[in-house]
């Protein structure tokens, strides 16, 4: 559900104040109910008619891009470097990324222009799940990763406990690979937790997002969701429950 104002601020009728100006002065419907409330919220299958133009429904995408490192989780960079919005070929580029992966991250993120499925699976009272394999500086012992596990406590406020193992260890050459499970998405999160226990990321991809994988893509390739995908990615913001497509 999204407030009747900015429906049509999207719409590109009209700006969001305007907008507002036209739900008080009785010029907008809702199917076929005039409606004067600033409250109103809308949902997609709704008809919302402005000054008698009935508004037109923007058909929802859902993508799965394999991010590679070295591209910006955004619609637009002003910069002008590559954004995950640039490498999904369609016409209509009124599509966002669900989160984001840091520019030197890689890994699976998802585009959309549902607002809706995008808030669900983000906001960390949802608890949806976000699976990271990290290469990290020299050997964390147990007691570092009960650390991480306990949840670290950031700038930011403390991080929820996360799920921690050790996936392989590199004596030689100093590293370790570690897989780690977290809901949140506080900006750099999964860096920030191993450099507060002094083992710092040399390498970041998230391998998986709720219960949707990599599996069958390369970096900078991207598929569309699946129907029940979608379904299964909603279903799974209800309830928690954890899994892997």
């Amino acid at each position: 559900m999204e407030r009747l104002q900015k429906v049509i601020a999207n719409a590109g009728i009209a700006s969001r104040r305007k907008a507002e100006q036209l739900i008080v002065d009785g010029k907008v419907k809702v199917n076929g109910v005039r409606v004067k409330e600033l409250g109103t919220k809308v949902s997609s299958s709704d008809d919302v008619e402005v000054e008698g133009v009935l508004l037109e429904k923007e058909n929802k995408v859902y993508y799965l891009l394999y991010k590679p490192r070295g591209v910006i989780s955004a619609a637009t960079d002003d910069k002008g470097r590559t954004t995950v919005v640039d490498l999904i070929d369609i016409e209509d580029k009124r599509i966002f990324p669900v989160g984001r992966l840091d520019y030197d991250t890689s890994g699976l993120i998802l585009l959309t222009n549902d607002g809706d499925f995008s808030y669900a699976l983000t906001h960390p009272k949802f608890k949806v799940e976000k699976t990271y394999v990290a290469r990290v500086k020299g050997i964390p012992f147990r007691e570092k990763i009960k650390k991480l596990q306990r949840g670290i406590n950031l700038e930011d406020g403390k991080t929820a406990p996360a799920k921690v193992k050790v996936l392989s260890e590199d004596k030689k050459l100093d590293k370790a690979i570690v897989e780690i499970i977290i809901h949140e998405g506080k900006n750099r999160q999964v860096r920030r937790m191993f450099e507060a226990i002094g083992h710092p990321v040399q390498k970041l991809k998230r391998e998986k997002f709720g219960l949707l994988s990599l599996h069958g893509l390369n970096a900078g390739e991207y598929r569309k969701l699946t129907t029940h995908e979608v379904k299964q990615m909603r279903v799974l913001s209800d309830t928690g429950k954890v899994g892997h497509i």
